[in-house]
């Protein structure tokens, strides 16, 4: 009986987490917006807007266009670098 008791609780922590990683999920990509190349360069040059590249190493290295004035990021070290961009501008990450 305990061990029925038991898996039903290990079953129902485990649905509550599941229910709670696709609420945070849905949330967090309906916060972020997508925009067009032409309405990014539409942006460019606005003080308002500062753009991050956050290409891996190597796409960033190969990659034969960058964007003028892009800030360039490591995405896996976002802990270091992220509180450094003021909340009051636009960020555009690509």
């Amino acid at each position: 009986m305990k061990r029925t008791h038991r898996l039903y609780s290990i079953f129902g922590i485990l649905l509550c987490f599941v229910f709670s990683v696709s609420l945070f999920t849905h949330a967090l990509a309906a916060e972020v917006s997508r925009i067009s190349k032409e309405e990014l360069q539409a942006m460019l040059g606005n003080p308002e807007v500062i753009i991050i590249d956050v290409r891996a190493g190597g796409d960033w290295t190969a990659g034969d266009s960058k964007i003028k004035g892009a800030m360039r990021e490591d995405p896996s070290k976002i802990e270091t670098w992220v509180d450094k961009y003021p909340r009051d501008k636009t960020l555009v990450f690509y």
